[in-house]
């Protein structure tokens, strides 16, 4: 738009040149010039309120984790940020990107000590410590420039969040400003001929290769499943990764069905992961296995070590991998160079470099599902009756509790995006506001939030943002009265609990003194029942389950193989 504009103007203008159309804030004093433009423009972006800041950053992150799209969230500077840095630092642990927009205390009062509202010592060097980028703005005439920046920044290179400030008075000052622009992100660099042919000639000559994907495969499925079957290698993924390759897919597997094949995997391809199964949850091996380490971000290769390194994006890579071993397999020629057999016409380029490994997969995975069937109930039984109800189509939320756990190799995923993680952060209470923001991104799509009691009440007050703004999540809330698997370290390492016991209100009450709907399911078979009548209404909806505290039933088993095995 440009001309004579308030920052708080100019910024707007720019989230609806950079195709925004929701943002997540929580409004205060020292951004009421920017609330201000938002509403002057509320027929073009919304504009979803929250009832604390970290919920804010959290809606941001699901709708950015599920869309792919760039979210973004406003919070008051000071301790409206610092409620927010959690968010923030789960974006950053999953690659995801979010914008934060927010304030500082007025130019004048900059660095002073004086104890100015919501001051603190250097706003900006905290924020730069966790997230990709920070900056301030010092005059209207900067926030075009500044909000490209920022969301190229977010976009580039392994995505992440990004934090643009503006101080108090300038927020609200006026000045002629320059026309919104776009800056798109840096290109990916390109991908390096001689370390992914390197790459490709170890590959051809593994014996019992292994591929395991992280949230930076999530664009290359097509290219991860070629891989998969000229190799003959499984695909392993664990959290934000799940569903590159559906789940029905032979050569799909999650990280507890994977540690199968780890004893005997001769090299590892990694790509677009920071592989924390192969250094935190499965025993180390020496030696491992040769490693051929592919990642758009080139510190991941320091701490690696791998004998080929190439710094790419995830998809091009691939790509340039597939054609370099059909090359080899139209050549009729095996994974190790010998002739496979005299063959003309259209079929020699269908030789793969090793006999077909589908039914061989099959029949692991087919072992591994009846083990957890039958070991991990009734965890595993509710996943199914949800996996039931759920459609394909739809999106699930996992938490930091005992079923979220369980979700992450009993819940079968058919589609990138469509299970929505902390990664690593492993951030207690995330699930339920995350899923208020996949829902603000898909509102034609079911959305479905599994939490315990404990991390659900970190944000139950959502359940009022929920209801005003029609987000119709549907939470299942897994009751054992714990922090479960606390309360079981507890009580096996210490012989007993210290604060892991919780005194736990009426969920279904709870839910319907919000406006929204309450219901309770006993069995699996009760909440498969309760939740397609949910789903079905498009209404916030609290699903209360019992569950026993079981210190007998732990996901960990197995994804730590090494400690309980």
């Amino acid at each position: 738009m440009g001309g004579r504009r308030t920052t708080g103007q100019a910024l707007v203008d720019g989230l609806l040149a950079h195709g925004v159309d929701t943002v997540f804030g929580l409004p205060g004093v020292q951004t009421y010039a920017l609330f201000d433009a938002l509403g002057e423009r509320s027929a073009e972006i919304t504009l979803v309120g929250a009832r604390h800041e970290q919920a804010c950053a959290y809606m941001a992150l699901g709708y950015a984790q599920s869309s792919g799209r760039p979210g973004v969230c406003t919070v008051v500077p000071g301790p409206g940020v610092l409620n927010a840095a959690a968010g923030l630092l789960t974006a950053a642990g999953t690659g995801t990107p979010v914008v934060c927009l927010t304030s500082d205390v007025p130019t004048a009062y900059a660095g002073r000590g004086m104890g100015h509202l919501h001051e603190m010592p250097d706003q900006l060097a905290t924020l730069r410590s966790f997230v990709k980028w920070a900056e301030t703005i010092r005059h209207p005439a900067q926030a075009p420039g500044l909000l490209a920046e920022a969301f190229a920044r977010a976009a580039s290179g392994r995505p992440g969040p990004v934090v643009l400030a503006a101080p108090w008075d300038v927020l609200g000052a006026a000045a002629e400003v320059p026309a919104p622009r776009v800056q798109p992100p840096d290109p990916p660099p390109p991908v390096d001929e001689a370390a992914v042919r390197a790459a490709a000639d170890l590959l051809a000559a593994a014996r019992n290769p292994m591929i395991m994907i992280g949230s930076g495969a999530r664009h290359a499925g097509a290219e991860v499943r070629a891989l998969a079957a000229l190799l003959g290698a499984p695909v392993v993924a664990q959290r934000g990764d799940r569903g590159v390759l559906r789940d029905d897919d032979p050569y799909a597997f999650t990280g507890a069905a994977g540690f199968a094949h780890w004893a005997g995997t001769d090299v590892l391809l990694m790509l677009g992961t920071r592989g924390e199964l192969t250094w935190f949850r499965w025993p180390v091996r020496s030696p491992g296995p040769r490693l051929v380490s592919i990642d758009i971000d080139p510190r991941q290769h320091v701490w690696r070590d791998p004998a080929v390194a190439v710094t790419a994006d995830a998809r091009d890579a691939a790509a340039a991998l597939v054609g370099l071993l059909r090359d080899r397999s139209s050549s009729g020629r095996d994974a190790r160079g010998r002739p496979v057999g005299d063959r003309d016409g259209p079929e020699a380029t269908m030789v793969e470099l090793r006999p077909s490994r589908a039914a061989e997969f099959a029949a692991v995975k087919s072992r591994f599902q009846a083990d957890v069937a039958s070991r991990l109930r009734p965890h595993a039984d509710y996943l199914a009756a949800i996996r039931a109800a759920l459609p394909e189509d739809g999106y699930f939320v996992e938490e930091i509790s005992q079923v979220g756990f369980a979700s992450l190799f009993a819940f079968p995923v058919y589609a990138p995006r469509h299970f929505v993680t902390a990664g690593h952060q492993g951030t207690l209470g995330f699930g339920f506001p995350t899923a208020l923001g996949v829902k603000a991104a898909h509102r034609d799509r079911p959305v479905v939030s599994v939490t315990g009691d404990g991390g659900f009440l970190f944000g139950a007050a959502e359940l009022a943002t929920a209801v005003q703004y029609g987000l119709g999540v549907v939470t299942v809330v897994f009751d054992n009265g714990a922090y479960g698997n606390v309360k079981a370290d507890q009580d096996r390492l210490f012989g007993r609990e210290a604060g892991s016991v919780l005194r736990n209100p009426d969920f279904v009450a709870l839910a319907r003194a919000f406006g929204a709907d309450g219901a309770r399911a006993e069995s699996p078979g009760d909440l498969g029942a309760v939740l397609a009548t949910a789903l079905s209404t498009g209404r916030p909806t609290v699903i209360h389950v019992p569950m026993p505290l079981d210190p007998a039933v732990t996901p960990w088993t197995y994804l730590t193989p090494a400690v309980d095995r």
